[in-house]
């Protein structure tokens, strides 16, 4: 089946769509086995909820691993094709290297996220509390480092293109996004050690928040245009050639 060059980019914005449904699928099947048990308590609860990482260390640690490396691998992906659409004009594309190079930081803070979280499934709470607390640690700052230089990218993009609502749109709705993970993340922190209910029900909430991140690339993807350069309209102050090239990158 060949798709209209209208619908050409039905291919990829799956990617987050996907790995966002692999995410909630696991978190799903770990929690309702949990409850399906009668909510045992493992060996390495303190409190009477058990955190995502007590399951995973237990009988679905195979689903566990499995989940997070889909999630990790379709995350990276995600960013690597939203830059590739970039470079090719099918997205607005850079108007000046800074643009750029926080899309390179954006996916490697990504990678980095990507490895915590596939090393902290497989390091679990009950083995290896130290490595895999710390590879949590990794993986939520990644995140945040993640979603903050994508913020910043699309905000410097906004000011370049006329007509540039949807791209103010997607970097709010990230920025907002961004902010209620750290400030769960903080607390998560916090009640980690303080209040262990408090934060088991935190960690469920930051990993489902997760996945609503993933799915804001969705609107990202959709956005783009056929063909291996498309013309966007520039702002009074940019600099964007009439053929919708990019132009020579520029500090």
């Amino acid at each position: 089946m060949t798709l209209s060059p209208l619908h050409a980019h039905w291919y990829y914005v799956w990617i987050p769509i996907f790995t966002a449904f692999v995410w909630v699928g696991t978190l799903l099947a770990m929690l309702i086995t949990w409850l399906a048990q009668g909510r045992p308590r493992y060996p390495t609860m303190d409190g009477s909820i058990a955190y995502i990482s007590d399951i995973g260390a237990d009988i679905l640690k195979p689903l566990f691993i499995t989940g997070c490396c889909i999630t990790g691998v379709g995350f990276v992906l995600t960013l690597v094709v939203e830059r590739w659409l970039r470079h090719r004009g099918r997205l607005p594309p850079d108007m000046r290297r800074r643009e750029k190079v926080f899309s390179i930081l954006a996916i490697l803070s990504s990678v980095v996220a990507a490895v915590a979280l596939i090393l902290l499934s497989i390091f679990d709470t009950d083995r290896h509390p130290t490595a895999h607390r710390l590879f949590l640690l990794i993986f939520m700052v990644g995140i945040w480092f993640t979603a903050i230089f994508s913020v910043v990218e699309y905000r410097w993009l906004s000011k370049d293109y006329a007509h540039a609502g949807r791209i103010r749109l997607a970097y709010k709705i990230k920025g907002t996004m961004a902010v209620l993970l750290i400030l769960l993340s903080i607390a998560f922190g916090v009640a980690l050690f303080k209040a262990t209910n408090v934060g088991a029900v935190l960690e469920w909430i930051i990993a489902f928040g997760f996945a609503f991140y993933l799915i804001s690339y969705y609107w990202d993807l959709r956005l783009s245009k056929p063909g291996k350069l498309a013309t966007y309209e520039k702002a009074s102050n940019g600099q964007l050639p009439s053929n919708g090239a990019p132009p020579p990158q520029a500090v």
